[in-house]
C-alpha cells in the first residue's frame, strides 16, 4: 500500500499548490437510413474539455515511506485509465502520470468525444485506438463506453481495419498458449484469431493481437455487442463493427506521457473521428441493412 499512499500524497500537495486550476448513455439497433446524408453543413456536437493539468511521478519518489491506508483508492479508476493499466500492474509501473484533479466524470480523462455525428446511423460500433490504446463504444452517435485497452505487441500488432463481432465465449483458452485463459472472449477476426476480452493490463501493447480489457469493460462489450448469424454454417449476417485505427508508437515513450506538455494531446475530435470512419462507412451501412432485412425474414426481434 505504500505506493498508492504516496501517489496520492504526492499528486494531493501538487494539486493543493496549484492557485489557478480551473473547474471546467444498450438500446435496440435503429432503422437504416436509406442514405446517409451529408452532414459537412449540419451543426457539430461542441466538444467541452476542461482544464487537466498532469505530471509524471517516478518510482525512487514512492519507494522506501512508511505503509498506510491509501485514502485515493476512490481515484484507482482514473489512475489506471491514464496509465493504460489495471490495479494490478499500476504499483508495478516504473513511473506514472497523474492528473491535477480528480473531481471530473472519467471521460475526462479519455480521448473519445461524447457524440459522433457521422455515426447517428450506425446502431452499435466500437473503435479500437493503437495509438492511444483506448476504445469507445457507441450507439447511434452516442458514447456508452469508453476505457483503456492493450492491444498487440510490436511482434504481433493488432490490425489496423475494419472487422466485425463474430462468436463469442464466456471463458476460453487462447490458441497461442493453452494457458491463457480469456474472460468474455469475443472474437472479431476468426481466421486470423483476434478478438478483445479480458486479460491483464501491464500498461502497453503487449497481447498476440487480440485486445485486452478490464473484466467489467470486457463482460459489458460481450453482452452488449451483437454476434454474427450463421445459416448452414455460412454468414447470414454480420456482427457488430470494430474499427482498429492506427498504430502505436514503439520506439518512443508511452503517448500518455505527452499530456505533462500538452494536456490536450490525446483528445479525438469530430473531425478526427470522421477521417477514421468514413473509409468505412459505406461498408458498415451496408452490412447494417442486411443484418436488418435478414433479421426481418426471421421475424424477430432486430436486437439479436
Amino acid at each position: 500500500m505504500q505506493f498508492f499512499y504516496t501517489l496520492f500524497m504526492m499528486t494531493l500537495l501538487w494539486v493543493s499548490c496549484k492557485n489557478n486550476s480551473t473547474k471546467a448513455e444498450i438500446a435496440n439497433e435503429a432503422p437504416l437510413a436509406e442514405k446517409v446524408e451529408d452532414t459537412k453543413d449540419e451543426p457539430q456536437p461542441v466538444e467541452s474539455h476542461p482544464e487537466i493539468h498532469y505530471q509524471i511521478i517516478h518510482k525512487p519518489d514512492w519507494s522506501g515511506k512508511e505503509d498506510t491506508t491509501f485514502e485515493g483508492l476512490q481515484h484507482l479508476d482514473i489512475l489506471i485509465a491514464i496509465n493504460r493499466t489495471d490495479s494490478t500492474y499500476l504499483k508495478r509501473l516504473d513511473s506514472v502520470v497523474v492528473p491535477d484533479r480528480y473531481d471530473l466524470d472519467l471521460d475526462a480523462y479519455m480521448p473519445f468525444p461524447k457524440e459522433i455525428a457521422l455515426l447517428k446511423d450506425i446502431s452499435k460500433i466500437i473503435i479500437f485506438s493503437n495509438p492511444f490504446q483506448a476504445f469507445g463504444a457507441y450507439e447511434n452517435g452516442k458514447l456508452v463506453l469508453q476505457g483503456q485497452t492493450n492491444s498487440g505487441r510490436q511482434t504481433h500488432p493488432t490490425p489496423p481495419k475494419l472487422y466485425f463481432t463474430n462468436w463469442k465465449a464466456r471463458q476460453s483458452r487462447s490458441t497461442v498458449d493453452r494457458s491463457w485463459i480469456l474472460n468474455w472472449n469475443f472474437n472479431i477476426s476468426n481466421y486470423e484469431g483476434i478478438g478483445f476480452h479480458q486479460y491483464g493490463l501491464p500498461g502497453y501493447p503487449a497481447s498476440h493481437s487480440c485486445l485486452r480489457l478490464l473484466n467489467h469493460h470486457a463482460y459489458f462489450l460481450y453482452n452488449w455487442a451483437n454476434q454474427w448469424i450463421l445459416k448452414n454454417d455460412q454468414l447470414a449476417a454480420k456482427g457488430t463493427p470494430v474499427i482498429v485505427y492506427g498504430k502505436y508508437r514503439f520506439d518512443q515513450p508511452a503517448p500518455w506521457h505527452d499530456l505533462i506538455q500538452n494536456p490536450q494531446s490525446m483528445i479525438y475530435t469530430q473531425d478526427s473521428m470522421n477521417h477514421i470512419i468514413q473509409p468505412y462507412l459505406e461498408e458498415i451501412l451496408e452490412a447494417q441493412m442486411q443484418r436488418q432485412e435478414y433479421l426481418k425474414t426471421l421475424e424477430v426481434s432486430p436486437n439479436l
